[in-house]
């Protein structure tokens, strides 16, 4: 008998299961198979075959899903990789590179046996339960558990199959997502020969059918088959004009499957590449030149830094060198950071490759997911455009995948397992396909420097911005001391630079951004007379007011109440509103230039679909002269008409408990700058802040990463952070915070009591300590971190129960 390792799908499934395989199935690796997992039937990949089980039980593995492997062994080598690397269960792993809609549960039905039954010996319970289920003729576990609780349902069915009452069977729910299929109508040959049409059309007339005629002779005029929908459009009672076509032979309807394209909104026309500024064609030259010379020669895949300021023309190279992978048989990947700036970076690049490029991210619907992966899968495209999770696209061919604005923390995955960064499993990708990688950054990762600067990547620098002006200087920063504004009287969001910059910006019918990484209208609400602020009672963050809503919402779980009027502690009515947020900011700018037209770009406003695509078109049309915004604004856009950039506030993030912080901090105030004086005119940038002489703010005026870097690199070294050690960070949720507590203490002994074991002397262990949001949705969390050379050596060793989430190096420690 054949043996088969399996990646269950189930949260306590922290490894593979080894289950028999029946001599009726042919299993293979990478194949999706149903699998007994306790009382439940589950769905699962198989990940090994072997003679002889690991265990010495094994059940047998039920049934097929599908007849042939859903992943490659490509894909099976990156999910094993990045469930080692990342300490996820090998599922979760496995997950990342399904197609939409693949994972499908199954669903207990409860239903009636033929045995008679004595209604007047059963409790109350029991002929609920028996009534629902006639009633349905067969009900799901789920609706019997929700009519009369989780529990009791359990209790219930048990005695009544035991009394062989009820049976229970297992079945597949639904299949969640189907290709779409469009019903088309033809002519039939020979009919469909002029001659043949015009005596079927004199038949036709002769018996006064003239709504057939017509459409007869619409059809004819046609090249193609036309859509039910389309005729329904141009002639009346077309559905039974079509069915009385049909019945003479006429005419024939099929059912046509047809792509649901996320791009057909766009209408792009071709443009031929520019020449390339010198730079850029050093740039290029190297690219192809180490490409050329290493090949897979040393194992590693080749890996490019394409440091550029912003402006200086980095996705021209990106193009360039698609346009080699392309020339030569091969296809590319292009991440970008926000799902926001899909657009932009799908315009250039399908003016440049017309009809192949794809997109793949969450904001499209489940159809339109499923159609692209297959359209992609079948290697109908030659680029693949998305944030991180279009890394797993199943492009067959990959040769190069491209990370633009490479230092983003949203290519690191932090809110559920597993917990990658995507410029990681890029390289091994790359690795395992034999294809290059390029990261491309005017701010890049300290990390990622630090291996350009040892060697490990190949350093490529785009020194000059260029603009319509040609070689252009980035932009003038000025540094405004909001101590000196506190000291002159003026106590709002705007500093008097900023406003007479906004005032001559906006005479002269040019755009400006403000940027400040906060919503809302007031930060928090304290009460003057006792101190009481609005808390979230679920989380332990203040509610931020919102004077749009009228609502004060917690940011992490959206727990909302209205406005008080007084202190629901002391009763007085001394509330105050304190902070600043996007809303806050929107309505000074306002009532400082009541004629200027405002854009606000937030979470708070983007609601619908396209809704980032339409309110950054209008500012591109100059619908609007300012635009207020989030860390969104901060993110590769390129808006030419922009010639100032106004930071609200530096200090947002600058006092973050995080050794990232200032590299943050950094990274957000020269993207931001960069927005300004990329078009005709020049561009200006003013920083307000209450930490003038910061290194972070003076470096980022300066426009000085090279000076940042080493002044960041000092710090890092000198307290082993990264990139000069690594990290792990521990969490452990759960509603009681002294058994929150306990179960932090104790796996920190455990972890302490590896560490003596193994006589490591290089590995410290930060914590227990409460996490920056100690609570969050109502669950108390403390959290430690372990740095070492090698921190996942001893957590390998040490058994997490339920309630841990692992995050191997996390962008932060908040």
């Amino acid at each position: 008998m054949k043996y088969a390792d399996v990646a269950v799908n189930s949260p306590v499934s922290r490894s593979t299961f080894t289950y028999a395989i029946p001599a009726r199935l042919s299993v293979h690796v990478g194949q999706a198979v149903w699998v007994p997992f306790g009382s439940r039937i589950l769905q699962g990949i198989v990940v090994e075959l072997s003679d002889q089980p690991s265990v010495e039980t094994t059940k047998e593995i039920a049934d097929l899903v599908t007849g042939t492997p859903v992943l490659s062994s490509r894909q099976m080598e990156l999910a094993r990789w990045i469930s080692e690397r990342y300490l996820s269960p090998p599922f979760d792993a496995l997950a990342l590179m399904l197609p939409p809609g693949f994972e499908r549960q199954t669903i207990t039905y409860i239903q009636l046996a033929d045995s008679q039954m004595d209604l007047y010996s059963l409790t109350p319970e029991q002929r609920q339960v028996l009534h629902i289920i006639k009633a349905k003729k067969k009900a799901s576990l789920a609706e019997l558990e929700k009519a009369i609780g989780k529990r009791k349902a359990g209790q219930v069915i048990d005695q009544l199959l035991d009394r062989r009452l009820v049976t229970k069977t297992l079945e597949l729910e639904p299949v969640k997502i189907k290709p779409k299929t469009v019903l088309y109508v033809k002519l039939i040959a020979p009919t469909g020969r002029r001659e043949g049409v015009e005596a079927e059309k004199a038949r036709l007339h002769k018996r006064r059918a003239y709504k057939q005629a017509q459409l007869l002779e619409f059809l004819t005029e046609q090249t193609q088959p036309v859509s039910v929908n389309e005729l329904g459009k141009r002639f009346t009672r077309a559905s039974a004009t079509i069915k009385a076509l049909e019945s003479r032979n006429l005419v024939a309807v099929e059912r046509v499957r047809v792509r649901r394209d996320p791009l057909s909104h766009l209408s792009v026309l071709p443009s031929p590449a520019p020449l390339l500024t010198p730079s850029q064609q050093a740039a290029c030259e190297s690219i192809h030149n180490v490409i050329v010379r290493e090949g897979r020669q040393s194992g590693r895949p080749p890996v490019f830094l394409l440091f550029g300021v912003t402006g200086s023309g980095k996705t021209e190279v990106y193009l360039w060198a698609l346009t080699q992978t392309i020339s030569a048989g091969k296809r590319g990947i292009c991440l970008v950071p926000e799902i926001a700036l899909t657009r932009q970076t799908v315009e250039r690049f399908s003016s440049r490759f017309p009809g192949r490029v794809a997109v793949l991210h969450s904001g499209l619907s489940a159809g339109e997911q499923f159609d692209e992966w297959q359209w992609i899968e079948e290697g109908n495209c030659d680029v693949v455009i998305g944030p991180r999770s279009a890394l797993f696209a199943p492009l067959p061919d990959l040769g190069l995948i491209i990370i633009d604005e490479e230092h983003e923390w949203t290519y690191k995955q932090d809110d559920k397992s597993p917990r990658y960064h995507a410029r990681d499993v890029a390289i091994k990708l790359a690795q395992l396909s034999g294809a290059a990688v390029i990261l491309g950054s005017a701010t890049p990762d300290i990390g990622t420097f630090d291996k350009a600067q040892q060697g490990e990547y190949h350093l490529l620098e785009l020194k000059e911005r260029i603009t319509p002006r040609g070689y252009s200087p980035l932009p003038e920063v000025s540094i405004v001391d909001l101590r000196e504004e506190l000291k002159a009287g003026n106590t709002g969001s705007l500093s008097r630079s900023l406003l007479a910059a906004m005032k001559e910006t906006l005479t002269q019918g040019e755009q400006a951004i403000l940027f400040l990484n906060r919503r809302g209208t007031a930060t928090f609400v304290r009460c003057r007379s006792c101190g009481f602020v609005f808390r979230c009672p679920r989380c332990s963050i203040a509610l931020t007011h919102h004077s749009v809503q009228k609502r004060l919402i917690c940011h992490r779980c959206r727990y909302s109440i209205p406005v008080a009027q007084s202190c629901p502690q002391c009763f007085r009515h001394h509330l105050r509103f304190l902070g600043i947020g996007t809303q806050r900011v929107e309505e000074e700018v306002s009532h400082f230039f009541p004629e200027a037209r405002l854009l606000r770009w937030d979470r708070d406003v983007i609601t619908r679909r396209y809704g980032h695509e339409e309110l950054l078109q209008d500012f591109r049309d100059h619908k609007a002269d300012v635009l207020i915004g989030t860390q969104m604004v901060a993110k590769g856009l390129d808006l030419p008409e922009v010639t100032l950039a106004g930071i609200i506030s530096a200090d947002t993030g600058l006092n973050f408990p995080d050794f990232r912080s200032g590299e943050h901090t950094f990274q957000l105030l020269c993207q931001v700058a960069g927005r300004a004086g990329r078009g005709i005119k020049a561009g200006k940038v003013i920083i307000q802040t209450y930490s003038p002489d910061n290194y972070t703010v003076q470096a980022a005026a300066r426009h000085d990463y090279l000076g940042f870097y080493e002044a960041e690199s000092d710090y890092r070294r000198r307290y082993n952070y990264p990139p000069f050690s690594r990290l792990i960070r521990l969490v452990y949720s759960h509603i009681n915070d002294e058994l929150c507590r306990h179960e932090a203490e104790r796996v920190h002994r455990l972890i302490l009591d590896e560490r003596a074991r193994d006589d490591m002397i290089d590995f410290d262990v930060i914590g227990p300590v409460p996490a920056f949001a100690f609570r969050a949705r109502g669950r108390y969390r403390w959290q430690l971190f372990l740095r070492s050379p090698a921190p996942a050596r001893i957590l390998s060793r040490v058994t997490l129960p339920q309630g841990w989430t692992v995050d191997v190096d996390p962008v932060g420690m908040v």
